[in-house]
């Protein structure tokens, strides 16, 4: 039984890493949480750069230009995190796991189906409430580029269908 739909229109940044052989199972985006870290960084420095413009460390257009550029610059930052997440994809195929990460400098870590001896996900409170988890595999004693994989969506139901790939009847 499939409990997480497959995709089959994964994007063409995905499609380029797979080999003619392998079935496309599921591609997916790692949670929006993610960006909980940007989204905070930005609003805190929204809210200094307020404060000081509001005090007499600010009593002159300078010093109230440094201000809100230096803002301006984290705004640029966190619209940076933003595309780079959006870019950034979770990959189950029929033979292994992938990882696509970067905008620019692309960086692909994958794992064959076949090695990993040992899967876990682990859930903190904070992603209990918000629906994602932590994959944890091992492979057979080596160290491995995909050894933990932080903030998947659904990871009850992707445990369930990577188990089912590794194990299959």
């Amino acid at each position: 039984m499939r409990l997480v739909a497959s995709s089959n229109s994964a994007p063409a940044s995905v499609n380029r890493y797979l080999l003619p052989h392998e079935q496309d199972v599921v591609t997916i985006r790692r949670h929006p949480a993610v960006l909980i870290g940007p989204v905070s960084a930005v609003l805190a420095a929204l809210i200094v750069a307020g404060i000081l413009s509001n005090t007499a460390i600010a009593n002159s257009t300078a010093s109230l230009a440094i201000i809100w550029w230096l803002w301006l610059l984290m705004l640029v930052w966190f619209v940076w995190q933003v595309a780079e997440w959006s870019v950034d994809y979770f990959v189950i195929t029929s033979a292994r796991l992938l990882l696509t990460t970067g905008l620019i400098t692309r960086q692909v870590n994958m794992m064959p189906l076949g090695k990993v001896t040992d899967m876990r996900f682990e859930r903190t409170l904070l992603g209990r409430f918000l629906g994602y988890g932590t994959f944890v595999m091992e492979s057979a004693g080596q160290d491995q580029a995909l050894s933990k994989i932080n903030f998947i969506p659904y990871p009850e139901q992707l445990y369930l269908e990577v188990v089912g790939l590794i194990f299959k009847e």
